[in-house]
């Protein structure tokens, strides 16, 4: 088979403009980047029309180092649909720079199920991930700057707790020490880097309701505490105008079709590990205002990725899914089932009966919200037809629907199962009114518990010093109605990567918290989950 790449080059474009038409937007609309990607305004958004449209998220198990094919399945199910002649629009996050020369790789789809044009997305696409590592670090400088400056008249600050972000995964940039040399190079402190997805100002770029609630949302951000315990802010600050118009064209989202031409929206990028791990709600809308069906993903597993598009997203921005899919490998389950990862492209019938407890748990999960759920079996070229029908039995035994789907291989062919399940899933047991994990008057501790009880399968949750601390400061500033995010690793339920399976009765522990006043969440940094990662042995940039 043609690798992605050769796939991709191999498709005729249609212009944009041609594909905003055909969505119902005028050609005059749309901001061209190139003649295959456009911004789109988010004027365009339209209360009815997202009202009536069917929005469905698209989720997996727990993955593997390999990955489970979740943008592929969302990518090919929005082709599957539009194939049976359902207006269906897809909405993605924006690959991240750092994964891509690093250990994943690119995160426009594959095979005959892809964005395009994929190298650009995958690359610098329209410069989204650069206005907000910008705009990030430009606040870094103005906040340095005013210490600085100010230090004479008695300023300082005790704490500080604004970084600097950069997106590239270079472990050597997560502790630094800034301001040596002489004394007009800045005050001497130590400080580190996150990656721009776990940027505060990703968070709120995709989380913000339109430009007034971009720059509100930036004027709350929270810089640190002065010497009397009192909150500095942006606001403090008074340079919220210039973040803020340093977005002004990131903010809106952008348009780009699929291996098929079927409309994409492409915008935002957090890392559902470390970050909410869901595209722009202003993408979800403008895609739920041009399609009668919407396609949406959410990072990594269930437990990560879907959790906090329900707790925090869907909460914050009022959507009701009207269905989930998750997405299941014969490889991923038997890895859960105890399969030496070595051999997970091997049949083994026993290691896959096992692994699917770790299905089952997710299942439960969204069905905890109020969801329907199908399932969506990726198939492998080396997966036998005897594991593929031992887990469409399971399903069926747990009262689910089942669909293989070869999108990677065949593109919207191979996915029209998989949307004919969906669609009539849709019309005939659609999903109930959310119903949260946690309340919003509920402690902010008390919500981490229950994720952390009702989600991960956790006995207890100990939280470090520090942690309890940060959590009372944030209470006390009157953010105790916040969401709750938390980072952990995406490869067990736990916050041990090595513990997989459907694992159940361990402790999480809570080691820091970061306050998001600006997004509205306060994320919670469980075990030895890193904000910065680093590259593998063999990085993928070794592979161009």
């Amino acid at each position: 088979m043609k690798t992605d790449s050769e796939i991709a080059q191999s498709v005729a474009l249609a212009p944009i403009g041609q594909v905003a038409e055909a969505l119902g937007i005028d050609p005059a609309e749309i901001e061209p980047y190139g003649r295959h990607m456009a911004k789109i305004s988010e004027r365009l958004i339209d209360a009815e029309r997202v009202r009536r449209s069917r929005l469905i998220l698209v989720t997996a198990i727990t993955p593997t180092r390999a990955g489970i094919g979740k943008t592929t399945v969302s990518i090919g199910l929005a082709l599957g649909l539009n194939r049976i002649g359902r207006k269906a629009v897809v909405a993605l996050r924006e690959p991240s720079l750092g994964p891509y020369f690093g250990m994943k790789g690119g995160a426009a789809g594959g095979g005959y199920a892809q964005v395009l044009p994929m190298e650009k997305i995958n690359l610098h696409f329209t410069g989204d991930f650069h206005a907000i590592t910008s705009a990030h670090n430009t606040l870094a400088a103005m906040l340095d700057n005013h210490i600085y400056q100010n230090a004479a008249n008695g300023f300082g600050l005790k704490e500080i707790l604004w970084r600097r972000v950069l997106d590239v995964n270079d472990r050597a940039l997560r502790n630094v020490v800034t301001g040596l040399g002489a004394r007009t190079d800045g005050p001497m402190r130590q400080t580190g880097f996150d990656i721009t997805p776990a940027s505060e100002l990703m968070a709120i770029l995709c989380l913000a309701d339109s430009p007034a609630d971009l720059r509100r949302r930036i004027d709350n951000i929270l810089l640190g505490f002065t010497y009397d315990d009192q909150p500095f802010r942006v606001s403090d600050l008074g340079v919220g105008g210039a973040i803020a118009l340093l977005l002004q064209d990131a903010i809106n989202p952008n348009l780009v079709q699929t291996t098929e031409q079927t409309p994409a929206f492409v915008h935002g990028g957090p890392f559902a590990n470390i970050a909410h791990g869901c595209n722009s709600l202003m993408a979800t809308r403008m895609a739920m205002t041009y399609g009668d069906y919407v396609v949406t993903e959410a990072g990594f597993g269930a437990d990560l990725g879907a959790e906090k598009f329900f707790n925090i997203k869907c909460r914050k921005g009022g959507l009701q899914p009207a269905l989930t899919v998750i997405v299941a490998t014969a490889r991923g389950l038997k890895m859960h089932g105890g399969t030496p990862v070595a051999d997970i492209a091997k049949p083994d019938m026993q290691g896959l009966t096992a692994g699917l407890a770790n299905l089952d748990r997710h299942i439960g999960n969204m069905r905890s919200f109020g969801q329907t759920v199908v399932v969506a079996f990726n198939r492998f070229d080396t997966d036998t037809d005897d594991e593929i029908d031992a887990v469409r039995r399971h399903c069926e035994q747990q009262g689910v629907g089942f669909a293989v789907n070869t999108a990677f291989a065949d593109g919207g062919r191979g996915a029209e199962a998989l949307a004919s399940l969906v669609a009539d899933t849709i019309e005939s047991r659609p999903s109930q009114p959310l119903a949260f994990t946690y309340a919003d008057d509920d402690r902010l501790q008390t919500k981490i518990e229950k994720v952390a009880g009702r989600i991960y399968g956790a006995a207890s949750v100990s939280f470090a010093r520090t942690a309890l601390s940060k959590l009372e400061k944030a209470e006390s500033l009157g953010m105790g109605r916040f969401p709750v995010c938390i980072a952990k690793t995406q490869f067990s339920f736990s916050d041990n990567p090595k513990l997989f399976g459907a694992a159940s009765g361990f402790e999480l522990t809570i080691n820091d918290v970061v306050i998001n006043a600006g997004a509205e969440m306060i994320v919670a940094v469980a075990g030895d989950i890193l904000r910065m990662p680093g590259l593998p042995k063999e990085p993928q940039a070794l592979r161009f």
